[in-house]
């Protein structure tokens, strides 16, 4: 009999162990708990973040704490975000009665919904299905953290990285660097997971600009997302979309006055990468509603006239249906001329060219709020 009961508690040890359990904890993929198990990597996150002594550290999905006691050996304190309430417990196992009890904080809730404290520098091996809002959540935070160093899906981190005339170059990517500039530090397969995931990872490090860009953001997100509702078209091609013209014409009496009341500073920063949150987070939602299982590439381009149109005013595109007015459109295609930019194509447009541009139909009185 005693055979048998070890014969099964055996099984019951490998069927816990195939299923990814540590001390007893079962990981849920469709939460994306994917256990960073291999202690070189982890080592090689902690020295790649530059963590000092001085610094609160900011960490996003702990888990059993890998990570964690990693860092509280380098930094002043750990901030731990974490919403399965059997990792807060494990966590807080982890660190009683070590030296480390009193350097960390653990916030058990959900990091989209919270409001995060203060931190100099955040590491994190977050749950793929949230990359971009969260991203984007950590941009707009304030005071301005010194960098992120987080593990994304590997697709997903070559798009926040990607330049002009790459593959994957997207809005995700100019917005990205817009606000920050950001390094791919290294890939990590998904065998260094328990358990593993379909997909491989990679760590990408963010410096949020400091300060932020002296552009009106929710103008350059709504230039930005008509040229890349169609990111292979050319400029010339996009803008002379009927409904689009049509939406920045009816912008254009108004917004001379939205214009002066922004003052192109912190207020317009979080509310413009606040809206691309929450942007990234609808059609997460939508893509999970039509079977798509959350993709992570949330701010690729669109599909079609209509969104083009919904994206630059925000707002639904069958209410904008109208029509320009040839001198209206002239104006457009002069300013787009006049830029150099007629025939280009967003796909192969840099920084520059969008800030250029955006100033260029700025100073013909054309607005993208």
């Amino acid at each position: 009999m005693s055979g048998l009961r070890a014969a099964g508690g055996v099984a019951k040890k490998s069927a816990k162990k195939a299923a990814g359990g540590f001390s007893g904890i079962e990981f849920h993929k469709s939460k994306g708990q994917h256990i960073l198990k291999n202690p070189l990597v982890v080592q090689s996150i902690v020295d790649k973040a530059g963590v000092k002594s001085t610094d609160v550290v900011l960490e996003i999905g702990p888990g059993t704490g890998n990570l964690t006691m990693k860092l509280l050996e380098r930094c002043k304190k750990v901030i731990a975000v974490e919403l399965d309430p059997r990792m807060v417990l494990e966590l807080t196992r982890r660190v009683q009665g070590t030296p480390y009890q009193n350097q960390l904080q653990i916030i058990h809730g959900d990091v989209m919904k919270v409001a995060l404290p203060y931190f100099d520098i955040c590491v994190a091996n977050i749950p793929y299905q949230i990359s971009s809002p969260l991203t984007f959540k950590l941009l707009s935070h304030r005071p301005c953290f010194r960098a992120a160093v987080i593990m994304y899906q590997h697709e997903f981190a070559m798009r926040l990285v990607a330049k002009a005339g790459d593959p994957s170059y997207s809005r995700l990517a100019v917005n990205t660097q817009l606000l920050a500039r950001v390094h791919h530090l290294l890939k990590v397969g998904r065998n260094n997971f328990r358990p593993p995931p379909k997909v491989d990872s990679s760590v990408v490090r963010i410096e949020p600009r400091n300060p932020p860009p002296p552009v009106n953001l929710l103008e350059w997100d709504g230039l930005v997302r008509i040229c890349f509702g169609r990111k292979n078209k050319t400029l010339g091609a996009l803008f002379r979309q009927g409904n689009t013209l049509a939406l920045l014409e009816q912008n254009y009496a108004v917004a001379q006055a939205l214009h002066r009341a922004a003052d192109g500073g912190e207020v317009d920063l979080v509310a413009a990468v606040n809206r691309m949150a929450m942007d990234a987070e609808a059609q997460l939602a939508a893509a999970a509603a039509a079977g798509g299982g959350g993709s992570d590439d949330e701010m690729e381009e669109g599909g079609g006239e209509d969104e083009e149109v919904a994206a630059a005013g925000g707002g639904s595109a069958r209410k904008r249906r109208g029509k320009a007015s040839e001198g209206f459109k002239e104006q457009v295609l002069e300013v787009l001329e006049r830029s150099g930019l007629l025939e280009r194509r967003a796909s192969k447009m840099s920084q520059d060219d969008f800030l250029g541009l955006l100033a260029t139909f700025n100073q013909a009185g054309i607005h993208f709020v």
